[in-house]
């Protein structure tokens, strides 16, 4: 047995639809008075969730200190072995480092 009934199920799935952001889940979770996990996993299930992406303070997709290094690596067309502990150098010096270069 199903916790969403037909008519439910096409209600979220409408609703979503329309507005897929999470602030729609957390109506609906209260709406139809539902955990906001199981919301997400009903949508899941029906392949229409999207999950959020995670952006950085500025407003970026996020990019890791290893992938900094192996750009700069690939720009400066040196050997990745040359420049080993790079990657523990602050970000904000790796993005500069990358910016000088590009």
């Amino acid at each position: 047995m199903s916790n969403y009934t037909q008519e439910q199920t096409q209600y979220i799935i409408e609703e979503y639809s329309n507005k897929p952001e999470l602030s729609t889940v957390y109506n609906l979770a209260e709406e139809l008075e539902k955990p906001v996990k199981s919301i997400i996993g009903k949508l899941a299930r029906e392949g229409v969730y999207q999950r959020q992406s995670y952006k950085t303070k500025a407003g970026e997709e996020p990019v890791t200190k290893s992938q900094l290094v192996s750009e700069i690596v690939d720009r400066l067309e040196i050997e990745e072995a040359l420049v080993t502990g790079l990657e523990k150098a602050p970000k904000r010096a790796l993005k500069a480092l990358l910016d000088a270069i590009s």
